[in-house]
């Protein structure tokens, strides 16, 4: 049998084939280069900033759980959205965390190949110089004046060279010229690599901080205490890897609360300074030590810091119920909504009998009627008045938890007078108000006032601070140092190869001292200084730099 060759034919119009898939292998290669790329970590990083911004828009659950709970009330069609999108919880969302991690793997990816890189050209020698110095950039060259040998002359540059700073090699040229190439600005790479190191140490210091420590918030009415104790945490976030049970044992009371407003100007009613004064114990059988915890002024405790980040009014509400026994007692907390401090609050007394009673209403510091409506015309105390809403019936405490601030008026049947209209029971200090169908009292006992404290526990801060230490150092590295290239060459010409060097009458060959210089910065802002150096490098080398001078 004979075999037939087959004749290939190409057809110029017939459509070109399409190119071979990629395999798992490459596609994995592929996508691993594009995550470690530059370009995806720098889109990483400002993804990270712009999904940073509903944390600063949107009220966070550990942050302040009362405003995020007054702002579900507020938006209650937004809320559930935002809910499921981790809105209210942005920094321990999981899409927050996938950037975050892919972000950390992008920087490890570009740091290593480039480490890499720039280790091999720490141990690389300058490179040789250009066949025609003069076709650089910045260059210069002078006759040598003096009788002084190539050797001499090259090693007098090579001293020149490192005096400023520039790593020397010595190289033999070719036709008898003999070169010196140094370089310097090895520097700036590191700046680089140190600045993106810095960026790594920074994400490694807040996740630990996330990970390993806790934010805690609690509200206390001045003159009672804290003690560091799950129990009497208001709201309590954990890191992934923190044991609640190693809390430390510090305790402190607020023995009173200071606050000036502003009482004249366009920013009439505003806070201006507030100040806690605490007493505080780091163990349990330490001295009390006082302390005044301000704005800017946390309090520094063993395991924790403390933080002042709010402020408000607890009148003391007492209520008696129709059998004429005190069923509820104390200072409540009520929740401004707005600068001027008008505040809402919740009273439930489960205890009351013969059925359950709750009020809801608000709480007016400086209380005045403007155009028929109520409202408070200054946030301090001048005059105070609450004013709030009767429910009775079931407050559904039996049905789970609930909030505090909350009235579930599910089971509850307003009150109302004879006149048919809801009953509302408006209150100055030391009044008592009769509630309708003998259900009991109201008695606005005093006024006291609450703070919001946050307590936090970071313990990657200083690992954080570090790595912007180590930013600001790999900045300056990258932004002041130049990378700079410098050759001089010794080469011997005769008269007709001098051209304007040649002597008087003088045939004889002359000794040229070239200088070449190449700023690898890439900026051309400033080229004179560069060339002025290597000009003046010529000229010294070269024995001309005195008479030029004079």
């Amino acid at each position: 049998m004979s075999n037939v060759a087959r004749e290939r034919t190409y057809d110029p119009d017939a459509p070109a084939p399409p190119p071979p898939g990629l395999g798992p292998r490459e596609l994995a290669r592929w996508a691993w280069r594009q995550l470690t790329s530059m370009r995806t970590a720098l889109l990483l990083l400002l993804l990270l900033a712009v999904a940073a911004v509903p944390g600063s828009l949107i009220p966070q659950d550990d942050v302040d759980s009362f405003k995020a709970l007054q702002y579900r009330d507020d938006h209650p069609q937004l809320a559930p959205v935002f809910d499921a999108l981790g809105l209210f919880n942005v920094y321990s969302s999981p899409w927050f965390s996938a950037i975050y991690l892919l972000l950390m793997t992008s920087l490890v990816g570009c740091i290593l190949p480039r480490t890499k890189v720039y280790w091999r050209a720490l141990k690389a020698r300058p490179p040789k110089a250009p066949r025609n110095l003069s076709r650089m950039p910045i260059s210069a060259s002078h006759a040598l004046a003096d009788e002084a040998s190539a050797e001499e002359v090259l090693a007098r540059a090579a001293a020149t060279l490192k005096a400023r700073r520039y790593r020397v090699e010595h190289f033999p040229g070719e036709d008898g010229d003999q070169f010196v190439s140094a370089e310097r600005g090895y520097l700036r790479e590191a700046g680089n690599l140190v600045f993106h190191l810095a960026v790594l140490v920074v994400l490694v210091g807040v996740a630990a901080g996330s990970l390993f420590g806790y934010k805690g918030g609690m509200i206390i009415v001045t003159g009672n205490g804290f003690s560091n104790v799950l129990t009497q945490y208001d709201d309590f976030i954990p890191g992934a890897f923190f044991d609640p049970e190693e809390l430390a044992p510090y305790s402190f009371t607020v023995n009173d609360f200071d606050v000036d407003f502003i009482i004249e100007g366009e920013q009439r009613g505003l806070p201006q300074d507030f100040t806690a004064r605490v007493t505080y114990r780091n163990s349990p059988g330490d001295e009390p030590t006082d302390y005044a915890l301000a704005v800017n002024h946390p309090l520094r405790l063993d395991g924790g810091d403390v933080y002042l980040v709010g402020h408000g009014y607890a009148p003391h509400i007492t209520v008696r119920d129709g059998e004429g026994e005190v069923a509820y007692s104390g200072p409540t907390v009520f929740l401004p909504e707005d600068p001027s401090f008008r505040s809402f609050g919740v009273v439930k007394v489960p205890s009351a009998e013969p059925e359950q009673i709750g009020l809801e209403g608000f709480f007016y510091p400086t209380f005045a009627m403007v155009d028929g409506d109520p409202m408070t015309v200054y946030p301090d105390a001048a005059n105070p008045l609450i004013s709030m809403l009767v429910y009775a019936g079931d407050l559904g405490l039996s049905e789970g938890s609930q909030s505090v601030y909350t009235l579930r008026k599910d089971a509850l049947e307003q009150v109302t007078g004879d006149d048919g209209k809801p009953t509302r029971i408006d209150l100055s200090p030391g009044q008592v108000a009769d509630l309708p169908d003998g259900l009991g009292t109201v008695e606005f006992a005093g006024l006291s006032r609450w703070v919001k404290l946050q307590t936090a526990h970071t313990p990657g801060t200083f690992v954080a601070l570090g790595g912007v230490v180590l930013a600001l150092l790999g900045l300056m590295l990258s932004l002041f140092i130049r990378p700079r290239r410098v050759w001089v060459r010794l080469r011997e010409v005769t008269s007709e190869r001098r051209g304007d060097h040649q002597g008087d009458g003088d045939a004889g060959p002359r000794t040229l001292v070239e200088v070449a210089g190449l700023d690898r910065s890439g900026s051309s802002d400033d080229p004179g200084r560069l060339a002025e150096a290597v000009d003046d490098l010529a000229r010294q080398l070269a024995g001309t730099q005195t008479e030029e001078k004079q």
